[in-house]
């Protein structure tokens, strides 16, 4: 029997998991991106030079620009650490996670990593497959918002702010057509060029304004002359800052994806080359630009950071480049979300990996439901903010921490304590699982309650026209 005739085929014609494969051999791997060059649609396509511009594109995003709040809330001592602690996790917890892969190497997903790491259990699987889904979805909602917040800010709310979002959707649609990630990762390099000159540009604006305009806590001059702190601010609350190092951690724990990034590269054992590479630029992206709009915006940071500068045509001229990455990135969630549904759809037909009418139709009907479904979450929820926050306790502390703490010990079961490495990294792991349980209980209590207060507040109807511009 071949190697790929002993995969089992649960699922379209990928293993599951059996004890013949669990060495992860390189020999299955070629036997997996085998058949798959058998379709007309191949998806094991991606080098790790494309994956690392995926990665790179679906991480060098708009959050960047939150970060200077939440080190307006925490202070710079407080902050850095923060940052410097979920940078290092993330390396941790992303390198396990790749070695789990490469010893099952038919993983396609983040549901199949939680089938296998939770004991080939198929209530880890669903349960995997619902937080999957959700989190994408609003993550595509968020994309939607942002990107009617765009439009009103570019053009002076020319328009009702419903009528952007639907622009948003329809755009969005279209770009995510596509069905393999290797033509999403093209459309990524454009996503992270813009990205980085709207930081550049909001860099040099703070730097030679004369003052910010907007904080939270009032208009310039209100609030005092900038300033910086070590440590949060006298009145500060303790939601409001689990609320900014859950603004930090959603930025770092972006794993949610890596599973389907890895299934569609050609050589997968390769990925620590595309991870080095997104966490070079992650160190700088995610530290350097966000403590310099903390140094000229001081108390009167915002999120996203763009909304302090007082001069209207800076602020226009930075935030208006952030349309490119704030499509794309939804993009790359829309693609692994509805390749997720369409290959449960179509299961191990011709049509699954066939250019068909039928399954490009059903492909482009899945995503006109994923894009709508994600209009909808956008224009219900009062505050994306908080739902980001939501977001990250709920979702990112099972998929940033708690399920490669688990992977971490299925892999290393009877040896934990086995030297002072292997010590040392047993440690470090009951560390990341509590850090994944302290998100979801206190950092989950948090998020509902800044959600709540929203709520209690004004906030904007449904389907709103209520100008949205920062």
């Amino acid at each position: 029997m071949s190697t790929l005739e002993k995969i089992d085929e649960k699922k379209h014609g990928y293993t599951l998991g059996t004890v013949a494969d669990e060495s992860g051999s390189i020999d299955t791997i070629a036997a997996l991106v085998a058949a798959d060059h058998q379709h007309d649609i191949k998806l094991r396509t991606m080098s790790w030079k494309k994956t690392a511009c995926l990665l790179a594109g679906e991480q060098v995003c708009l959050a960047i620009m939150a970060q200077s709040w939440s080190l307006s809330v925490l202070g710079w001592v407080p902050g850095i650490i923060t940052m410097l602690l979920s940078g290092i996790l993330f390396w941790i917890t992303s390198m396990t996670m790749h070695k789990y892969i490469m010893k099952y190497p038919q993983i396609l997903d983040i549901c199949d990593f939680g089938y296998h790491v939770f004991g080939r259990s198929k209530a880890a699987y669903v349960f995997s497959a619902f937080m999957l889904l959700a989190n994408n979805i609003l993550l595509i909602g968020f994309h939607i918002l942002t990107g009617a917040k765009i439009l009103n800010t570019l053009s002076d709310h020319s328009l009702c702010t419903a009528v952007f979002s639907v622009i948003a959707t329809i755009m969005g649609i279209v770009m995510a057509v596509p069905r393999t990630l290797q033509h999403v990762s093209f459309m990524s390099m454009f996503s992270s060029a813009f990205m980085g000159l709207a930081i550049l540009l909001f860099l040099i604006f703070a730097g030679i304004e004369n003052a910010p305009l907007y904080g939270y806590g009032g208009n310039y001059p209100s609030l005092g002359p900038v300033k910086t702190y070590a440590f949060p601010l006298p009145g500060t609350t303790w939601v409001n800052c689990m609320n900014a190092v859950l603004n930090i951690t959603f930025l770092w724990v972006p794993q949610i994806l890596f599973p389907s990034f890895i299934a569609e590269m050609e050589r997968p054992q390769e990925f620590p080359k595309a991870l080095a590479v997104l966490t070079a630029i992650s160190v700088i992206l995610f530290i350097v630009p966000p403590a310099i709009g903390f140094r000229y915006l001081g108390q009167y940071s915002t999120a996203p950071a763009f909304g302090s500068l007082g001069v209207v045509s800076y602020k226009k001229a930075s935030f208006g480049f952030v349309i490119v990455p704030t499509l794309i990135i939804g993009v790359i969630y829309a693609n692994v979300t509805a390749k997720f549904v369409y290959l449960r759809i179509m299961g191990k037909s011709k049509h699954a990996h066939s250019h068909t009418v039928i399954g490009w139709g059903v492909w482009i009907l899945v995503m006109v439901v994923i894009w709508v479904l994600g209009f909808v979450f956008a224009e219900v929820i009062p505050s994306m903010g908080d739902f980001l926050s939501l977001l990250s306790a709920a979702f990112d502390s099972f998929f940033g921490f708690i399920y490669f703490a688990v992977a971490y010990w299925q892999l290393n079961r009877g040896m934990l304590f086995r030297g002072p490495f292997q010590t040392l990294m047993t440690l470090t792991n009951i560390f990341i699982l509590a850090v994944g349980l302290f998100m979801l209980g206190p950092g989950l209590y948090a998020a509902v309650e800044a959600i709540i207060a929203d709520y209690s507040g004004s906030t904007n109807p449904a389907f709103s026209c209520a100008n949205m511009a920062i």
